[in-house]
């Protein structure tokens, strides 16, 4: 769905090994602005293959809200400040939503206006 200025809007997930690692992405990515918010769920467990085998882990879910035009920089800075070797992190389309709450997540993304 295209928000103000013609904006699109993204939801961007990854799982951690921690509710404590979960948590300190959410935040840093928030304080980055690279997401307006970040949700943290769990635990979850999850079923995987890894290197031959089948795993299974507990695991907490960070949920971020973002621009599409921050996507690409949201996703990049999760994997470099994420404890796994290959996070799960995926991004998928708000294909719509109330247009207070888009307006929001691109008011609070990106470059702020410095005010005096």
């Amino acid at each position: 769905m295209a928000g103000p200025i013609g904006e699109r809007f993204r939801q961007v997930t990854t799982t951690a090994g921690s509710r404590a690692e979960a948590e300190r992405l959410g935040r840093a990515m928030v304080e980055r602005r690279l997401a307006a918010c970040a949700q943290v769920w769990g635990p979850i467990t999850s079923t995987y293959w890894w290197k031959g085998e089948i795993e299974t882990a507990e695991e907490w879910v960070a949920v971020f809200k973002t621009t599409e035009s921050q996507t690409g920089q949201l996703i990049a800075a999760v994997k470099s400040e994420h404890s796994y070797e290959t996070p799960d992190i995926v991004a998928v389309e708000i294909a719509d939503g109330l247009p207070d709450y888009l307006g929001w997540i691109a008011a609070e993304t990106g470059p702020q206006e410095k005010t005096a």
